[in-house]
């Protein structure tokens, strides 16, 4: 799945929108596992903009992991800022069929 793309005025607001929240989902030791994407994607599906809190990796780990996660779950990564990311997915219309 595709990794969703905003404009940089959407980016902004987001990431204004962002600011008050605590982090949903906290990734561990065990590192980004199949049940920690389907917990990101829940989260997602119920809130749209969340905070993903990734601890216990350095920089280029922290990076992978975000890209990682906004394809897994189609998914656009608002801002990564030290061990916390943002993501964002608009729910989809309860009128589209598909």
């Amino acid at each position: 799945m595709p990794s969703l793309l905003l404009e940089k005025a959407e980016r902004k607001a987001l990431a204004a929108q962002a600011h008050p929240l605590n982090p949903v989902v906290l990734l561990g030791a065990a590192g980004l596992t199949p049940a920690v994407l389907q917990e990101i994607d829940r989260a997602l599906a119920a809130h749209e903009l969340i905070k993903v809190r990734l601890a216990g990796m350095d920089r280029d780990a922290r990076q992978a992991a975000s890209e990682q996660i906004s394809d897994s779950t189609s998914s656009a990564a608002v801002q990564l800022i030290g061990n916390v990311l943002v993501l964002y997915r608009p729910k989809p219309d309860e009128d589209d069929p598909a």
